[in-house]
């Protein structure tokens, strides 16, 4: 075999910015550099491993697969080695020269104005070109199961020397000589965590020798009393390897998920629910998915969302992959595990795209369907999931049309024929509604106690329909955005005007039809005495026991809305409401009487202001001028006593 020359090569020009765009910009910290090394580490071996499976005559020299660090703190080395496939000098070339191969100026073009639809890692070698943020220059030696050992060098900038090399045995050294201010990666704790943190999972051993005192043992194996410490060289295995999402559900206990939890989530806890399954079809990942027993205290706040953990092929990419799961799912805690994620440059922000979106969809999918089964068929864990969540789950009424009408069938509610604490489904409610019933009736209010004492209620509890109480902040918010479920609307009691003629019943409209051309001069009066105050004056369909209500207009704002608002520093325009008045009510043909005798006096006068605060306060707005409320209410007192006294 003729002796070979050691060859130099120049990078081009283009190739050189490139580097330094690459050393530069494209990671945010240098620690990623062992990632990527160790990732390449781990798919050489993946590919001999692969070719043993054709020739098992590769497993005799390396019949344990691994990946070794070696440091050396005097000569400021730090290098990574792997028993995996190696290079051939063309390879070599090849694969670590694909930069200056593939460095036109198109190229680098496109990737300074940071295009997000390329994907560099593993087909421009960017990955291994991490290397220079933290070295002055590489070494590769590599070796392939036939044929000789090459050596590739640079230091990044002019270019590379590849020439022979001697290598024991078949797999790849990459040697970085430090920088100065890296050399805290010479720390074995360092490369400790590092391993900790990114490579946990791989599947392959990640081992280091190290140096550690131990005493002196006799000959069965005992250590020495009063002896000597004596220093020795042992070879620890840094990464532990359980990854158990790419196990079967079934043979995972439950145990090592609650142990797997507590490392993922340093919570003490065990998770409420696991949800571990593989996907597969157009697209194929492994997820393991907890739900976690407690909230966060940050659980309310959007920016708080921390997403799941993001693996590329076991190898960590990224603590808070938000863009995996929607905020309104925020509190899952857990790990996606895929060979198909597009990723940018540095695997450090996900693209939106395609493939993306598809595993965002099925894990949605996956968990809502979850999420009905457990409320199907264990109803006390849910409970205590929704008791935890349902606030955030409420969320994706808003922000997930296509999956709205799911997360509806997963909401719980207090009702009008419940006890406090307990709850009712939209399901159930459709359910045991009557025959004629054709919407699903709601009631939005700070409490329970506000909610039932509400004069909006009066005309369902004599029809004995059921009203769902809405007593969360963000009832208000959402319920909007659900016009219908099951292909049922959904109706507010305190908005628009209600029409209980729809459950079968002819309701008499004989007799309100009566009511308003009886009343109909006292109606033209409070209206031109309230003109300031409410849009309109009208007999109401919804009131039996209270003489009027303050109704808001199918798309009027509530007074818990406008407080909201408020609080966000959001001054809403003035609104003007409906006053419904009950037309059976005794009060309704005592103020008709007083204005038969005097249209003008100044007792219909207060009548009519205290009979629309009493309607504000009751829709749970404030009176406007409380004094004069007040002097109203104490001289329509002190007028009752007197009549008494009189009598």
């Amino acid at each position: 075999m003729p002796e070979q020359t050691i060859e130099k090569r120049e990078f081009k020009t283009e190739v050189n910015q490139l580097l330094d765009l690459v050393v530069h910009s494209l990671y945010s910290h240098k620690d990623i550099f062992l990632r990527e090394l160790i990732s390449n580490a781990s798919d050489a071996i993946d590919r001999i491993r692969y070719q043993a499976l054709l020739n098992s005559a590769l497993l005799e020299e390396n019949p344990v697969w691994q990946i070794a660090i070696s440091i050396d703190q005097a000569a400021s080395t730090l290098t990574i080695s792997d028993n995996g496939i190696g290079m051939t000098h063309d390879e070599l070339i090849h694969h670590l020269g694909t930069i200056a191969k593939s460095g036109t100026k198109e190229f680098l073009a496109t990737l300074q104005q940071n295009q997000e639809n390329i994907n560099l890692i593993g087909q421009f070698g960017v990955g291994f070109y991490s290397s220079f943020m933290v070295a002055d220059k590489v070494e590769v030696v590599s070796k392939p199961a036939s044929g000789d050992a090459h050596r590739w060098v640079s230091d990044g900038k002019q270019g590379f020397e590849i020439g022979p090399a001697a290598r024991a045995g078949r797999g790849t050294d990459i040697v970085l000589q430090l920088k100065e201010e890296c050399k805290n990666y010479l720390e074995e704790h360092e490369i400790r965590s590092l391993v900790k943190k990114y490579s946990d999972f791989v599947e392959f051993p990640i081992v280091m020798e190290v140096e550690r005192e131990e005493l002196p043992r006799d000959k069965d194996g005992k250590p020495l009393e009063n002896a000597t410490p004596e220093k020795k060289r042992v070879t620890e295995t840094l990464n532990s390897m359980k990854a158990i999402w790419t196990k079967s559900k079934k043979d995972v206990a439950a145990d090592e998920y609650n142990e797997f939890y507590r490392h993922l989530t340093h919570e003490y806890a065990d998770p409420l629910d696991v949800i571990h399954y593989h996907a597969e079809g157009t697209i194929e990942f492994k997820t393991l998915i907890y739900i976690p027993s407690q909230p966060p205290f940050d659980l309310m706040l959007h920016e708080s969302q921390k997403g799941l953990q993001l693996y590329i092929n076991r190898v960590f990419i990224m603590s808070d992959a938000k863009n995996l799961v929607p905020p309104y799912l925020r509190f899952l805690k857990g790990v996606v595990d895929t060979n198909d994620l597009p990723l940018n440059v540095s695997r450090e922000i996900l693209q939106q795209d395609a493939q993306l979106d598809k595993i965002r969809k099925n894990i949605v999918h996956k968990i809502l369907a979850h999420l009905k089964e457990m409320m199907e068929k264990d109803y006390e864990k849910y409970l205590k999931f929704y008791q935890a969540f349902g606030t955030v789950l409420k969320e994706g009424l808003h922000y997930d049309y296509e999956q709205r009408e799911a997360i509806a069938g997963l909401l719980l509610f207090e009702s009008t024929k419940t006890k406090q604490g307990e709850y009712r489904s939209l399901g159930q409610y459709l359910a045991d509604m009557p025959a004629g019933q054709k919407s699903i009736y709601y009631h939005t209010a700070e409490d329970r106690l506000t909610a039932l004492g509400s004069p909006y209620l009066e005309a369902f509890r004599a029809k004995n329909w059921e009203v769902l109480l809405m007593l969360e902040a963000i009832d208000e918010i959402v319920l909007p955005d659900l016009y219908e479920f099951k292909q049922k609307p959904l109706k507010a009691v305190s908005k628009g005007e209600l029409d209980f003629s729809e459950d079968g019943k002819q309701e008499n409209e004989e007799k309100h039809k009566k009511d308003a051309e009886t009343y109909k001069d006292l109606l033209s009066l409070i209206q031109a005495k309230l003109t300031d105050e409410v849009k309109e004056v009208r007999f109401s369909k919804r009131l039996t026991d209270s003489p009027a209500c303050l109704v808001l207009d199918e798309t009027g704002m509530s007074r818990h809305m406008q407080s909201l608002f408020k609080a966000m520093g959001k001054e809403m325009p003035p609104q003007k409401n409906i006053l419904e008045m009950n037309p059976r009510h005794a009060l309704i043909g005592h103020l008709d009487k007083l204005r038969q005798e005097n249209p003008h006096s100044a007792v219909l006068d207060d009548y009519v202001a205290l009979l629309y605060d009493q309607a504000l306060l009751s829709a749970g707005f404030k009176v406007k001028d409380p004094a004069s409320f007040s002097q109203r209410l104490t001289q329509l007192m002190l007028a009752r006593q007197a009549d008494s006294s009189a009598a």
